[in-house]
């Protein structure tokens, strides 16, 4: 067993079992999802536009894909997300995050050059800030009785 100066710790692996521990763990961090704007994370099983299974599938961005865990049935998949066309940042397809218009926008890009955009993307944004400040107003509210 191997001392520091805090005291003792694991004992050490083989150096095969180490490179196989830490080639695993790199393979599985490659493989993990990350919204850079919420922080959602998930296992992504293929990244592209003709996701695997789904032979009459041809998805209009390279997405980040992930297998249905709901079901059996390995045609069936979930779009995790994709990269920012102007920013290329990775962001989920979640509604805060990003929006699709032709390409993957996420919000910060999308207020920032909503001007070059159609008016019912700028309206739509408006009606979900509206609803989501109104919604907070409304949890605000509930203790105070």
């Amino acid at each position: 067993m191997k001392h520091c100066k805090e005291g003792p710790t694991a004992p050490a692996l083989s150096e095969a079992a180490e490179r196989e521990w830490s080639s695993a763990w790199m393979e599985s961090k490659k493989h993990t999802f990350e919204c850079e704007l919420c922080g959602l994370t998930a296992p992504y099983s293929y990244y592209g536009h003709k996701p695997p299974n789904a032979y009459s599938v041809t998805l209009l961005e390279d997405c980040y894909v992930m297998k249905d865990p709901f079901t059996s049935d390995k045609d069936k998949f979930l779009i995790l997300g994709a990269q920012c066309s102007l920013c290329h940042k990775r962001v989920c397809a979640g509604p805060d995050c990003s929006l699709f218009y032709s390409k993957r926008f996420c919000l910060p890009c999308t207020k920032a050059h909503i001007n070059e955009f159609p008016l019912e993307i700028e309206e739509d944004l408006k009606k979900k800030a509206h609803t989501k400040s109104s919604k907070k107003g409304d949890f605000k509210n509930l203790g105070e009785n």
